[in-house]
C-alpha cells in the first residue's frame, strides 16, 4: 500500500512539472503568444462589430460565441502538438522520451496545461469584450453552469484529437505543425462557427454533423441567448462525451505507435 501511495505521489509531481515546464516555454517565447493572442481577440471582436454596426445584440452575440468557444476548443486540440513542436525545436525530445517517467503522465500533463491556458485566454477575451462592446452585448441573462459544463464535456474530444495530432510534429519537425493546422481548418470549416451548418453543401453536412464542436457551439449558444440548462442540452452533451471517451484512448495509442515508430527509425534525432 505505501508503495501504491508513493508512486502515485511521484507520478503526481511529474504531472505538475510537465505543466510547470509548458508555462515556462510559454513564458519564454511570450512576445511571439501575446502577437498570437492579440490576433485571436481582434478576430472575435471585429466578427461582433459587424453586427453591431447593423444594430443586431442577438447576431452580435451569436457570431462572438463562436470565434470564443471555438478559440478554447482548438487550444485543447493544439496545445499537446505545439508541446511537442517545441522540444522538437530546442532538440530535447529524446531527453524526455528516455526519462524513466509514464507517458500518459507526460501528455496528461500537457493536456491539463492547454486546459489552463485555454481557460486562461477565454478569461482575458471575456474581459476585453466590455471595452468594445460596452453594454451592447448582454451576457447577464446566460447560464454560466451550462456553458461551463458544455465546454468541460466538448473538451474531452478535442483533447483526444490533439493527442492523435500531436503525434505529427513528433514524425515531422518541418511539416508536422502544419499537417495539425489543416485538420483544425477543415474543422473550423465545418463547425458553424459564424453560420449555421445548413448553409454547407449537402454532401460536407453529414460530417458536420458528427463534429464535437457543431454541438459545443449550438449548446452554448443556446445557453448564451435562450438561458437553456443543462438538462435541455443534454441530446447535443452525448455526442462530444461519447466521442471524448473513444478518442482519448486511441489517442494515446496513436502517440505511442509513433513514438515507437519514431525511436526506431531514428527520427528524433532531428530538430526542426
Amino acid at each position: 500500500m505505501l508503495g501504491i501511495i508513493r508512486t502515485l505521489i511521484r507520478e503526481l509531481v511529474l504531472f505538475y512539472a510537465f505543466i510547470e515546464r509548458n508555462f515556462n516555454l510559454l513564458r519564454r517565447y511570450l512576445t511571439w503568444e501575446i502577437l498570437f493572442f492579440t490576433y485571436s481577440i481582434v478576430n472575435a471582436l471585429t466578427i461582433g462589430l459587424i453586427m453591431v454596426g447593423k444594430g443586431n445584440p442577438q447576431d452580435a452575440l451569436y457570431l462572438v460565441i463562436g470565434p470564443l468557444v471555438w478559440g478554447f476548443l482548438s487550444i485543447m486540440m493544439r496545445e499537446v502538438s505545439d508541446a511537442i513542436t517545441w522540444e522538437r525545436w530546442e532538440g530535447t525530445i529524446e531527453y524526455t522520451f528516455m526519462a524513466p517517467i509514464h507517458r500518459i503522465t507526460h501528455l496528461i500533463g500537457s493536456c491539463f496545461f492547454a486546459i489552463l491556458y485555454g481557460v486562461i485566454r477565454t478569461g482575458i477575451v471575456l474581459a476585453v469584450m466590455p471595452l468594445f462592446f460596452g453594454n451592447y452585448v448582454d451576457l447577464s441573462q446566460a447560464n454560466w453552469l451550462t456553458m461551463v459544463t458544455i465546454i468541460g464535456v466538448s473538451s474531452l474530444s478535442f483533447i483526444g484529437i490533439g493527442l492523435m495530432t500531436a503525434v505529427f510534429p513528433l514524425l515531422s519537425p518541418e511539416k508536422g505543425q502544419v499537417a495539425t493546422g489543416i485538420l483544425q481548418a477543415l474543422l473550423l470549416l465545418i463547425a458553424g462557427i459564424y453560420y449555421e451548418i445548413e448553409v454547407l453543401p449537402r454532401w460536407l453536412q453529414p460530417i458536420a454533423i458528427i463534429s464535437p464542436a457543431t454541438y459545443a457551439l449550438r449548446s452554448t449558444r443556446s445557453a448564451t441567448l435562450k438561458n437553456a440548462s443543462v438538462i435541455d442540452e443534454l441530446p447535443n452533451l452525448l455526442l462530444p462525451f461519447s466521442i471524448g471517451l473513444v478518442t482519448i484512448p486511441i489517442g494515446f495509442y496513436i502517440f505511442h505507435l509513433g513514438e515507437k515508430y519514431a525511436k526506431r527509425v531514428g527520427r528524433l534525432k532531428r530538430s526542426g
